[in-house]
């Protein structure tokens, strides 16, 4: 059934944009979903049944012109080195982005915003964290400031970072993260599922910010499942992070943190909220083995 009411949704050609936008289709919300290039064959693909828009992030009045009318607005934004971006991208871009959908928001009314965060951004003030933590942690901070009705997700790493060239090279899994040290990860798809969620129960959502995983795994397990599904070898195949701060300094801080402090999501909490929360297997036989066998073919 239609609720007769629009939520915006921000960063719609990502992949977490897609997913808030098909759960919200299918749970009765109207769309509207924005993007720098509504005439592409891409978008109108990814939004069928949506209100495609021009719009962007980095201009205030195409946000506000977006806004009119709308009931909620999803906002998530790329950090540092996030496929599609431009090879200056910043964090401070990035926290400017985050701000200018805030107060379009803010200047619109809207009655609720969901802001797609990052695990852990909270404890910026009790340790150092990587750069993309601080980034949205400075974004949460703007949205408290404007007093506006939000919910915060805040998922950790995503299952389908393991589905491409990110990880996966040369025959191999291949990462920095330390083989004996467990994982938290989340399917992009459940980010969606939360979205949906808080929109339909403002009173229980407005106000509360969640870490969001639906698994923890060391990555020879990530290996050794991949390669089950497949019916491959998969070795694991550990970086020192030494080795990885040679070329990248924020690769090396980020995963230095992952191995030593990490993510700490309730996972048995945010399955109760959420029964059908994915956990590795499953999004293996749904979507992530046929995401890696195309990978691995190309």
């Amino acid at each position: 059934m239609s609720t007769g009411k629009t939520i915006a949704v921000v960063g719609a050609t990502g992949t977490q944009g897609r997913a808030v936008t098909a759960h919200l289709l299918a749970a009765g919300w109207a769309v509207t979903a924005l993007t720098r290039d509504p005439g592409s064959p891409a978008a109108a693909e990814a939004f069928a049944g949506a209100h495609v828009v021009r719009a962007d992030m980095a201009d205030p009045r195409s946000l506000d012109a977006a806004f009119d009318g709308a009931h909620g607005v999803f906002s998530v934004q790329p950090t540092v080195g996030s496929p599609g971006t431009a090879p200056d991208f910043s964090a401070e871009e990035e926290v400017r982005w985050g701000a200018n959908v805030a107060e379009a928001a803010h200047r619109a009314g809207v009655a609720h915003l969901v802001y797609s965060s990052v695990g852990g951004a909270e404890r910026h003030e009790t340790e150092a964290l990587p750069a993309n933590l601080v980034s949205k942690w400075r974004i949460e901070r703007r949205i408290a400031e404007l007093g506006l009705p939000a919910t915060v997700l805040r998922p950790v790493s995503f299952m389908e970072n393991y589905s491409g060239g990110y990880y996966l090279r040369d025959g191999a899994l291949t990462t920095a993260l330390a083989p004996d040290v467990a994982q938290q990860v989340l399917a992009v798809d459940d980010v969606g599922a939360f979205a949906a969620l808080a929109f339909a129960a403002p009173g229980e959502w407005i106000g509360r910010e969640l870490e969001l995983a639906g698994d923890a795994l060391t990555p020879v397990r990530v290996a050794g499942l991949i390669g089950g599904s497949l019916g491959i070898e998969l070795p694991y195949v550990n970086i020192p992070v030494a080795a990885l701060r040679e070329f990248s300094e924020a690769g090396a801080v980020a995963h230095t943190w992952l191995n030593k402090r990490g993510y700490g999501a309730d996972i048995a909490a945010v399955r109760a909220l959420h029964p059908g929360l994915l956990d590795f297997p499953t999004w293996l036989a749904r979507t992530g083995r046929a995401l890696i066998a195309a990978h691995l073919s190309g």
